[in-house]
């Protein structure tokens, strides 16, 4: 089975009631961290819960230490999966708004800890569920614990002294999930310092997506990571982004594509920046 795996609005739909499965509500906002709680609250997938990106999907932010998001304590994390009901062979539907970012995030987790299969992405979100005209439900559901025992695989991840002492090799492809304006440094709405880890490229995690908002055919995004990649060997491809979400959605699409799963820069540009020695560029 592959790792990253999608579902359609109406594929869900019609096993709503399928034993063993969990489906998780990962709506949220950047820019207003209230959204998704108030979301979920006023209409969700009938039966999904609701986890949160900072409450839920991320450890609590040291300032000066740590990037916006860092990843949740494992065994927090396990703990938190198993109150949601999630057995170690549950199908795991996972949504937000639309563009994936979040449900992404979430894959990512699920897949850090071990669960390699049963993993879905909602293809177009909350969004192509609404325009699919498919039920919506205010109820909090119930359920019993489950059983879930997930284990984090260290191999998945890349801390900032490792990545810095890879830069400047000519093998390593870097990308940078954010758009390219703070890539280059032009704008910075969320962190103190503006651009990219040296020799980044620029890999907008929305160029995943087609106009409806779906993730594009599996051969389109392979040209797309092909072309990023060049030469270079897959064996040395990091993800990174703002905080560590955004990143998993390029991760998400490469799997989709048919690229193992590469290392992720967890804590990003916002925990790059707190160690001034380290390295800064901006512009292409």
């Amino acid at each position: 089975m592959p790792l990253a795996q999608l579902i359609t609005a109406e594929r869900l739909h019609a096993r709503l009631d399928q034993a063993n499965q969990v489906i998780l509500d990962c709506r949220f906002a950047l820019d207003d961290p209230t959204h998704g709680t108030r979301s979920y609250a006023e209409g969700h997938i009938p039966g999904a819960r609701f986890a949160d990106l900072e409450h839920d999907l991320s450890s609590a932010k040291i300032k000066g230490v740590t990037g916006r998001h860092p990843l949740p304590q494992a065994d927090e994390l396990v703990a938190r999966l198993r109150a949601w009901g999630i057995d170690n062979d549950s199908d795991v539907v996972l949504y937000d708004d639309g563009p994936g970012a979040f449900a992404a995030r979430a894959w990512w987790l699920l897949t850090w800890l071990g669960k390699r299969d049963g993993v879905f992405i909602l293809d177009g979100g909350f969004k192509a569920w609404k325009e699919a005209d498919l039920p919506l439900s205010d109820q909090l559901p119930t359920s019993q614990p489950g059983n879930f025992t997930g284990q984090a695989d260290a191999t998945l991840l890349l801390s900032a002294a490792q990545l810095q002492q890879r830069l400047g090799r000519a093998e390593l492809t870097l990308l940078d999930a954010r758009a390219l304006p703070r890539f280059r440094g032009e704008v910075e709405p969320l962190d103190p310092v503006a651009g990219h880890i040296p020799g980044a490229q620029c890999a907008v995690f929305t160029d995943n997506l087609g106009s409806d908002g779906r993730f594009l055919p599996a051969e389109q995004l392979r040209a797309r990571f092909d072309t990023l990649r060049g030469a270079r060997p897959v064996e040395e491809l990091v993800a990174y982004c703002g905080s560590g979400v955004t990143a998993c959605h390029n991760l998400f699409a490469m799997s989709l594509a048919g690229y193992p799963l590469a290392p992720l820069y967890a804590g990003s540009w916002s925990e790059w920046i707190t160690d001034p020695a380290r390295p800064v560029a901006t512009g292409d």
